[in-house]
């Protein structure tokens, strides 16, 4: 048996994508016509995670909108003195005053947070809260103050950060 005989029979038209290993075995009554190979249809999807991604960003605008239009939210910006009037669930839902500087922003829409750095009792405390939790009553800007920085974390090393 010759080798090179053995090679001319194994799928003499393939695609680049489609290669296979299969011996053809021609029939004499066909002929050398030519046969497409047999290559799977493939059938595409949508991926479900982008789609049902997409469905969250649009609902998280609108709830961010809705929240807008309820209430005066004034923009908050790093080095900005603020006031909040925060409603504590675990205090029989009374309502606390917190001023402190704004040292940290992240935007994520509905998720978005600031972090406040306070002095209680000489002692530095941090509070990070949701920009548009319903838990807080009033955000007042007392003074504002032009940083360089769009985190000012360095202010934890320092004992009067308030100048």
């Amino acid at each position: 048996m010759d080798p090179f005989r053995c090679v001319a029979t194994i799928a003499p038209s393939f695609c680049s994508r489609f290669m296979s290993t299969k011996i053809n075995s021609v029939d004499s009554s066909q002929g050398s016509s030519a046969r497409e190979p047999e290559v799977p249809v493939r059938i595409k999807f949508k991926r479900l995670d982008k789609t049902g991604r997409h469905i969250i960003q649009i609902l998280d605008k609108e709830a961010v909108e809705e929240v807008k239009a309820q209430r005066q939210m004034p923009d908050i910006k790093p080095g900005y003195t603020v006031q909040l009037k925060v409603e504590v669930p675990e205090n029989k839902r009374r309502v606390s005053i917190i001023k402190g500087i704004v040292i940290a922003r992240r935007n994520a829409g509905l998720n978005s947070t600031f972090r406040i750095r306070r002095m209680v009792a000489g002692v530095g405390i941090e509070n990070l809260f949701p920009l548009y939790s319903p838990n807080i009553k009033e955000i007042k800007v007392i003074d504002k103050k032009k940083v360089r920085r769009a985190k000012l974390y360095y202010l934890r090393d320092r004992l009067n950060f308030k100048k």
